[in-house]
């Protein structure tokens, strides 16, 4: 591989990691909430959860571009007082394969975490144990193998991620360009030879982490 590969390599598990911790973070409280608890409204979340995976990727990553960029307020406030500049950047490409990837994880897990009897739960809150206590001695241990497949699915997919990371990002050698981006570099340039051998590379890299929480998770269960 030459430098800027190994940097396309670099960047694209920058991006997948951030990305998929983005999602845990934010996705497995949402699929707790959406698998435990039936209120009004919880149609329209359930629908906008979905959204992304509807949507082309390209017009999510407009509407980050918009939302993040100086031209918003939100992009401003970022820029000016926080000091952190999203667009064109690798940690903007994170957030777009983030928009796109939560969908995956949330509703694998929300099935996994509907998979758990509620009674469980009920019985370990007599005995005292606070809601917090219960869902990460309780229920995540239950739910470990579907949770895990989640995490999989969107670390694979913000890997493979090409609409909104360069539309957010750009395609900017060895600071914002993903294997994605670079696959498409190659074809448009008629290097099919090097278009195969990093698509090759992403393909690994996506069967690699599907198996390694397969195994993790496997472990984890068997517990």
């Amino acid at each position: 591989m030459t430098s800027i590969e190994l940097a396309d390599v670099r960047i694209t598990l920058q991006v997948a990691g951030l990305a998929t911790l983005f999602c845990i973070l934010v996705g497995i409280p949402l699929a707790w909430t959406l698998a435990r608890y039936r209120f009004r409204g919880r149609g329209l979340l359930e629908a906008l959860v979905t959204l992304p995976l509807v949507l082309p990727p390209t017009v999510v990553g407009y509407y980050l571009l918009r939302g993040l960029g100086r031209s918003s307020p939100v992009g401003r406030f970022l820029e000016d007082d926080v000091g952190a500049r999203l667009v064109f950047t690798w940690e903007g490409a994170a957030i777009g394969a983030a928009v796109l990837s939560a969908p995956l994880l949330i509703r694998t897990a929300q099935a996994a975490f509907e998979q758990v009897d509620p009674e469980v739960e009920r019985v370990a809150a007599t005995l005292g144990h606070s809601r917090l206590g219960i869902f990460f001695t309780v229920t995540l241990p239950l739910a470990i193998r579907g949770v895990g497949a989640a995490i999989a699915l969107a670390f694979a997919r913000a890997a493979g991620e090409f609409g909104a990371t360069i539309m957010v990002a750009g395609n900017i050698p060895g600071k914002t360009r993903t294997l994605s981006v670079a696959v498409y570099d190659a074809v448009q340039a008629g290097d099919l030879q090097r278009a195969n051998a990093t698509a090759l590379v992403l393909i690994a890299i996506s069967l690699l982490s599907l198996l390694a929480f397969s195994q993790a998770t496997g472990l984890l269960g068997r517990r």
